[in-house]
């Protein structure tokens, strides 16, 4: 939001007063007299007749660009025969002396304070209840680097930062396009975190792109730290484990769902970027598979999807073939198993939750350790507690390699947030499996399918485009088609300009034709 849509949103009790020494005094009460508040008074003029108050935050402003862009512009003379009414010398300041790259008047309390806050400096006349506020950000931030979350062989080596421009940045560099536009809005009450929204303007859904910013322009809260904040308030379905919106932490995946005609949130302070619809496709693909040949990334994620649904079923559905369906496994296969657990004093649920609780603490106390000792203790811990469980006849040796194969599948999700919802689903289904055996199974796994039917996020059906079933589509589902042969966009999330590339493909078919 810029700095005069804030200032026309404000009251008029809000205004500036004409007096600098008011002015400076309410600005002080209202910051606390802060030490990091910086106000310096000076005058300019041969004959020293305009007095004026430069006001920043050290720390979020950059010293040498205020003291070469503001400081030093003020410091020239204002000619003796200029104008001496104060609205033209604020417009010469403006036009004249500032040479900082964003330059605009502020009328309102709210505006000053946001401007500085965010890092801006305002400068203030005596006897004129209108400032200036020039662009002096040049608060420290974390450089670009290699992605921690969703690391790849082959690929771009560069992630966001928690600075919204670095962000931004990061993606135009990617796309090139006047039609890549960016929507801002400011959310939080105390925070006023800035929320940017990108989208390609001849790709997107209108009636989508409408909506995210109806949705933002309806939160209120008093703080946003982070994109999780936007993400719970904008989502369709609250009552849902599977995410429905999708983020990532790498430009280049953000850059290509833009190109799919979806719509990118980035949150000031946050180097994850929230992108809206998301698909149950999104989260079973990365990155890499479209930076390999296409057959190699199809295998890949065939066998992926093979590996989450392992990762869903495995530990349920030892406990339902164990439990009653032993006739299915192999006579030797249900001798060695029922010998292992001739001396388990528990039975197969139990001994199931035992090892999956065990495993899942141990996961994370992995993850808030210390990074140095963190691996450490949680492979020595699953390796201890596994042999010494099977030692003792508390678990079956089999369990462990269940658990242990189950953990390992888990590893293979591109997306943190599906492999949560297949941890948290895993538990349920093993109960309901310990109860009526396969058919239990089954009935939870219909349960969770009929479920991720009835999603919609922004009004595209979660499973499309297996359901609603739209065979174009299907070239970037399950398998990956070679690259020239994608040649439509999602029907359900662009309806407009749903070729790609299309100035290209319709010259090569005129060729063809006049050939």
């Amino acid at each position: 939001m810029s700095i005069s849509k804030i200032a026309d949103t404000s009251q008029n009790n809000d205004q500036l007063y004409s007096s600098l020494s008011q002015n400076l005094k309410l600005i002080k009460n209202t910051l606390g007299n802060s030490n990091d508040l910086v106000i310096r008074e000076i005058t300019i003029g041969k004959a020293e007749q305009y007095t004026l108050a430069i006001i920043y935050i050290e720390g979020l402003s950059d010293k040498i660009s205020i003291s070469n862009s503001v400081i030093d512009k003020l410091m020239l003379d204002i000619e003796d025969n200029q104008d001496t009414e104060i609205e033209k010398i604020i417009r010469y300041l403006k036009d004249s002396c500032l040479t900082a790259g964003d330059v605009n008047d502020i009328f309102h309390f709210s505006a000053l304070y946001n401007s500085i806050l965010k890092g801006d400096t305002v400068i203030l006349l005596d006897e004129s209840s209108t400032g200036i506020v020039t662009s002096t950000q040049g608060a420290k931030d974390r450089a670009v680097m290699e992605p921690a979350t969703e690391s790849v062989i082959r690929g771009p080596r560069e992630s966001f930062t928690e600075t919204l421009r670095t962000n931004t940045a990061l993606i135009r560099r990617k796309i090139k396009s006047p039609n890549l536009w960016i929507k801002t809005r400011i959310v939080g009450e105390v925070t006023k975190t800035e929320v940017a929204v990108m989208y390609i303007n001849d790709i997107a859904n209108d009636k989508i792109v409408a909506e995210v910013l109806a949705r933002l322009d309806r939160i209120n809260i008093d703080g946003i730290l982070e994109g999780g904040y936007i993400e719970d308030f904008i989502q369709d379905n609250k009552f849902t484990l599977f995410p429905t919106i999708y983020n990532s932490e790498r430009p280049d995946v953000i850059a290509g769902e833009l190109l799919d005609g979806k719509i990118a949130i980035l949150v000031d302070g946050s180097p994850f970027v929230l992108i809206v619809p998301a698909l149950f496709t999104s989260f079973l693909q990365s990155a890499e598979d479209y930076y390999q040949h296409w057959m190699i990334s199809s295998l890949v994620r065939i066998l992926r999807f093979f590996g989450i649904a392992l990762a869903l079923v495995a530990p349920s559905l030892y406990v339902a073939i164990t439990t009653f369906h032993q006739e299915m496994l192999p006579t030797p296969m249900l001798i060695s198993i029922a010998s292992q657990r001739e001396g388990v004093p528990f039975p197969a649920v139990v001994e199931a939750l035992i090892m999956e609780i065990a495993f899942e603490v141990l996961r994370e106390a992995g993850l808030r350790m210390p990074r140095t000792i963190g691996p450490a203790v949680s492979i020595v811990g699953t390796l201890v507690i596994g042999q010494a469980a099977v030692e003792a006849g508390v678990v079956s040796a089999v369990m462990v390699i269940i658990v242990a194969l189950t953990a390992i599948c888990s590893f293979l999700f591109p997306a943190y947030g599906l492999s949560n919802t297949v941890r948290a689903l895993r538990f349920p289904l093993m109960i309901v499996s310990a109860i009526v055996g396969l058919f239990g199974l089954m009935f939870g796994l219909m349960i969770i399918l009929l479920h991720l039917c009835s999603i919609r996020t922004f009004g595209v059906p979660y499973l499309s485009p297996f359901g609603p079933l739209i065979l174009k589509d299907q070239k970037d589902a399950l398998v990956l088609f070679p690259r020239r042969a994608l040649l439509t966009r999602p029907r359900l999330v662009s309806n407009k300009n749903t070729v790609r590339g299309h100035k290209y493909f319709n010259t090569k078919k005129r060729n063809q034709k006049n050939v």
